[in-house]
């Protein structure tokens, strides 16, 4: 992924965690039980934090071309889409069996901060 590419797609994420967060609390809020808002709020609060360190992955990527800087960036969107999506279709849906797919998208976060930890000590 190139840089101005992760760049786009850091702000797109973080432009739909806004819009999602508002539709959450205003929209979704007479529609959802309190738990199924929280469940919303969480797959919120994840696209923009992962969102955001996309966008420093970005940044960090127009200094130096990195492989693993990369794979950190694929590995966050990964996150993002399983994560934060899984939880997104159970708050809609109350289909609970949704809840286990979230976990992957977990996995696929920690990977993307440990590939980053990892460019950041062998640099």
């Amino acid at each position: 992924m190139q840089a101005r590419s992760l760049i786009a797609i850091s702000a797109i994420l973080m432009f739909t965690g806004v819009a999602a967060g508002a539709f959450g609390a205003h929209g979704l809020k007479q529609m959802l039980s309190a738990d199924m808002l929280a469940i919303w709020q969480t797959a919120v609060t994840y696209q923009m934090v992962h969102g955001l360190g996309m966008l420093a992955l970005g940044i960090m990527l127009q200094q130096q071309d990195n492989t693993l800087l990369r794979k950190a960036a694929w590995a966050m969107l990964a996150g993002v889409i399983i994560f934060s999506g899984s939880l997104y279709a159970l708050a809609l849906t109350g289909i609970r069996i949704l809840g286990a797919v979230t976990p992957i998208g977990g996995v696929a976060f920690l990977a993307g901060w440990a590939m980053l930890a990892w460019a950041a000590i062998r640099r």
